[in-house]
């Protein structure tokens, strides 16, 4: 059958121990801040580095986007050029049609009065004139081929219809004329004298010119570059696709945003091949026509991740660097904050007992007389001695008594429990027990529990141990010192000795007269102590 005593002794060191440890944990992990310090500068570096690449991606956008409409400016400009001058060739022929006397004069002469200023314009497919019902009725070039009709040409079908179309820009067309070649037409009205429809003059501009236009616009390896007609019908892309041509784009959702505005940009995916580009669009100033330069957002951001990737790498690695150096510290700072707490607590506990030493003792009794000199407070010292205790030693031999005094020292401590109780080994087999703002007759009913576990206690196959204490209550503030108030309760533990150990005697300066205690105390507890801080 186990002895309770030494289930209670291994119970008290269990929890020594863990509030040592605790204590150590708490003091040692203080060190872990300059980890944490170094891991948050390192994260602060890292974060800091990230907002500067991701404004460096968003200027590298915008600046692609800069471009992008510059050159759409300059394309626009150039087709709203070219579109003015072929119109003002379109309105002399107009009206040079509209006058009789040109469809009596000679066929060379004709040509020459109709198309003298359509032979000025660049890329022209050829200048016609069409009649009411659709054929052929005047070219620029040679002979009329009276076997061809264009009435089911779109240029032909909108002027029929409409008399206030004014300039119109066709779909792309293969050219009846001349060999299927890939053109669009700029389209005016011809009226008669009564204001009916008479037929309409055209000039057919081949495609090659707008793709002259976009050939010359730098849009990097995945980027492309369009002219649209304002429905949506694609006239010319970058790179040329013939198949591209003619496509009405706004099947596709993507490209619904070029109604929004005059001009504008926005990122999106290509729905013919799926790239993801940085479409800057205008449409050109008086005539149906949309540009559309679209550099691919790969092709813009590749210089960007370059840079990238060797500022985030070198952040990374520095942060790396820091924070590695910040925890190695810390963990060398543990260690050493570990040892010294270890030498601290080496230095003012007693080794055998686990109890504070006479050091320890000596600076806690200091700051308690001081504390309650303040406050006015009491205070209560109990002297411990064992009986007989070198009669232990020489008949059960020194480890023997080494359980003994370990086992005095379990019970003092089970009885002393408040956070404010000092329990300390005097020297030897003496103990001293400071009780801060208890008055003497808790002091003493303290004492008296100390002694009656004591002498409950059985350690095999030793005798019964017992104790002999001395106790010695006083006010600060009153006078005295500290050193004083040991020796009085030293001189009350002789006492308890030359009136036959096993016994309790103290002295209340409080009352300046010396009490003797019985074997047996009351239970109940006095003065300032709680009950329940007393228990066995």
């Amino acid at each position: 059958m186990l002895n309770p005593l030494l289930v209670l002794r291994q119970r008290f060191r269990h929890i020594a121990r863990k509030r040592g440890a605790a204590v150590s944990q708490a003091v040692g992990n203080r060190p872990f801040l300059t980890g944490i310090a170094g891991t948050l500068i390192a994260t602060a570096m890292a974060g800091l580095t990230l907002a500067t690449l991701y404004s460096g991606r968003t200027d590298a956008l915008n600046h692609a986007r800069e471009t992008s409409a510059n050159l759409v400016s300059l394309i626009s400009s150039d087709l709203a050029r070219n579109v003015e001058i072929y119109d003002l060739s379109l309105q002399e022929i107009v009206h040079r049609s509209q006058e009789p006397t040109v469809w009596h004069l000679p066929d060379e002469l004709r040509r020459t009065v109709l198309f003298d200023r359509a032979t000025l314009a660049a890329y022209l497919g050829g200048a016609y004139v069409i009649d009411e019902h659709g054929v052929l009725k005047a070219t620029q070039e040679g002979p009329i081929n009276k076997g061809v009709k264009f009435d089911d040409r779109d240029y032909f079908i909108v002027h029929q219809r409409s008399a206030n179309a004014g300039l119109f820009v066709s779909h792309p067309f293969r050219s009846r004329l001349r060999d299927h070649e890939l053109s669009f037409a700029l389209s005016r009205r011809i009226d008669a004298r009564d204001g009916s429809f008479a037929g309409v003059a055209l000039l057919a501009v081949r495609i090659a010119y707008l793709q002259r236009l976009l050939d010359k616009v730098n849009t990097g390896r995945g980027g492309t570059a369009f002219i649209l007609l304002a429905d949506g019908t694609i006239l010319a892309r970058k790179p040329y696709v013939e198949d591209i041509i003619g496509i009405d784009m706004d099947q596709f959702p993507e490209y619904r945003m070029l109604h929004t505005g005059s001009a504008g940009s926005y990122i999106g995916e290509s729905p013919i091949d799926h790239v993801r580009r940085i479409f800057s669009y205008a449409h050109v100033p008086g005539t149906p026509l949309v540009v559309i330069v679209a550099p691919a957002v790969d092709d813009v951001l590749a210089p960007w991740r370059k840079r990238s990737a060797v500022a985030g790498g070198l952040t990374f690695m520095l942060g790396a660097v820091v924070v590695l150096v910040c925890w190695t510290l810390a963990f060398t700072l543990r260690d050493k904050v570990r040892a010294q707490s270890r030498l601290a607590e080496l230095a003012a506990t007693d080794p055998l007992t686990k109890l504070s030493n006479r050091r320890t003792l000596d600076r806690h009794l200091d700051e308690e007389w001081r504390r309650a000199r303040r406050n006015g407070a009491l205070l209560s010292v109990l002297f411990i001695d064992i009986d007989h205790f070198k009669r232990f030693n020489d008949t059960y031999g020194h480890a023997a008594g080494d359980d003994v005094l370990a086992a005095v020292a379990d019970c003092i401590a089970s009885v002393a429990r408040r956070s404010i109780d000092v329990v300390a080994r005097y020297g030897g087999e003496e103990f001293a027990v400071v009780l801060p703002d208890t008055a003497s007759a808790a002091a003493a009913n303290a004492a008296e529990k100390i002694r009656r576990v004591i002498e409950a206690m059985r350690i095999q196959p030793l005798p019964c141990v017992t104790v002999s204490v001395g106790c010695a209550t006083g006010r600060p503030a009153d006078g005295h010192n500290a050193a004083e108030l040991i020796a009085a309760a030293d001189t009350q533990l002789y006492a308890a000795k030359e009136a036959g150990r096993n016994q309790v005697k103290s002295v209340d300066w409080t009352l300046t007269q010396t009490q003797t205690q019985p074997q047996t105390q009351p239970d109940s507890l006095h003065g300032h102590t709680d009950p329940a801080n007393r228990e066995a």
